[in-house]
């Protein structure tokens, strides 16, 4: 017998990109200018899921800027709440999910698998072997102390204990290595971070909730694929639509496990492939996920924005080949060394590299490229509405644009 074959449901590539906007929350009502509150932080959070972190802040630090971008001029103390707070007060938790990453606590015992490989990576193996009995020294400090930073916890150690190193950037001393496996491990959290951007490291159970540390403790026993499955689920949602490599991506998860994960999905009504015009890949839709009319308004994206993350998606909804230069030597840079996309009534329609000059209260613009078809003339004014927004936010008084 001939099986029957089902015809995909066909989108266009405007439908496409509309569906992966509604889904990370830029088509929400934006608070009035100055009046932001939890709530709506905590709707970002429960719309994007994982916001990455990152410790540059020529314009500010990355965690701050995804909320930004979709609440306008927020707050940012309130992020910094939903992070520190302790037991039912805690909105967000530390961990490596899409790298180093603030996600909502309920996600982190799913991440258990990912606490467990921890525990067999020959760097955590070295260190213990080089340093016997300081990571029980270590453990034992923070559990009894914590919430501690590295330098706190190295000063707290029993004579005796290898303080050697210097703790910064790669350098890490014997403690730091330490305390990261511990981290990665799950056997401490992060209670926050200082004002320097240190990370205060605690036990999880000084300031998660104790179902959260249970499930936790459950999940070591768990099948992987279970928490998978819920991961690529949470993506989905967050992405509305993608293919299974922009999936997997989002929680930094590979191989046949992704696979797995969108079949279980799509048995269950959960995702559903779509054929989309002009992406050439199978990707499948969230099925609550709605494609708007239109996507109006403006943001400026953080180069770790989750809409961009995934820079093959990136490419092929927006056409915009977006590559991270920081790392690549000033003059072989392209745009700039801190570049963000520039969204514009759903299209992403230049880059534009900024610096805060903190000390002269300057917002700089040291470049603006725009993308090929894109009316700048018009384009301009919405930019420039941006910009101002975002220096008032910053704290700055002033723009200035760089001679071109």
């Amino acid at each position: 017998m001939t099986p029957v074959r089902t015809r995909l449901p066909t989108i266009s590539l405007p439908q496409a990109r509309r569906t992966a906007l509604a889904a990370q929350g830029f088509t929400d009502r934006r608070p009035a200018s100055g009046a932001s509150t939890m709530r709506q932080v905590r709707r970002v959070i429960d719309r994007v899921q994982c916001v990455q972190i990152d410790s540059v802040n020529v314009l500010s630090r990355s965690q701050y800027l995804p909320f930004f971008a979709r609440l306008g001029p927020y707050d940012s103390a309130l992020l910094d709440l939903a992070r520190d707070g302790s037991g039912a007060d805690r909105r967000l938790v530390e961990y490596w999910a899409h790298e180093a990453s603030l996600i909502p606590p309920r996600t982190w015992p799913l991440l258990t698998f990912r606490m467990e490989a921890a525990r067999e990576r020959a760097w955590s193996r070295s260190v213990t072997t080089a340093h016997p009995g300081l990571l029980t020294a270590v453990l034992e400090v923070v559990a009894e102390h914590g919430p501690l930073t590295s330098r706190a916890v190295e000063a707290r150690l029993p004579h005796g204990a290898d303080r050697s190193g210097r703790d910064w950037g790669w350098n890490w001393s014997a403690v730091k290595q330490c305390l990261e496996f511990l981290f990665w491990a799950g056997d401490i959290t992060s209670a926050g971070r200082t004002a320097s951007f240190e990370r205060r490291y605690a036990v999880p159970a000084a300031v998660l909730p104790a179902h959260l540390v249970a499930a936790r403790d459950a999940a070591r026993d768990a099948d992987p694929q279970d928490a998978v499955t819920e991961l690529v689920r949470l993506a989905l949602v967050a992405h509305g639509l993608g293919t299974r490599a922009c999936l997997g991506d989002y929680f930094r998860i590979r191989g046949p496990r992704v696979e797995m994960a969108l079949r279980q999905l799509q048995e269950r009504g959960q995702a559903e492939p779509v054929r989309v015009r002009g992406w050439d890949r199978p990707i499948w839709r969230d099925p609550g996920a709605r494609a708007p009319r239109g996507v109006p308004g403006a943001a400026l994206l953080s180069p770790f924005d989750s809409l961009v993350w995934q820079r093959a998606r990136t490419e092929a909804l927006w056409g915009m080949r977006y590559r991270l230069e920081i790392y690549v030597p000033a003059p072989l840079r392209v745009h700039g060394y801190y570049v963000l996309p520039f969204l514009l009534e759903e299209e992403l329609v230049g880059r534009v590299d900024l610096k805060a000059d903190r000390p002269g209260g300057v917002l700089r613009v040291q470049a603006v490229h725009w993308e090929d078809g894109t009316d700048s003339v018009a384009a301009l004014p919405a930019l420039v509405a941006q910009l101002e927004s975002m220096a008032g936010w910053l704290g700055l008084s002033s723009l200035d644009f760089a001679k071109p």
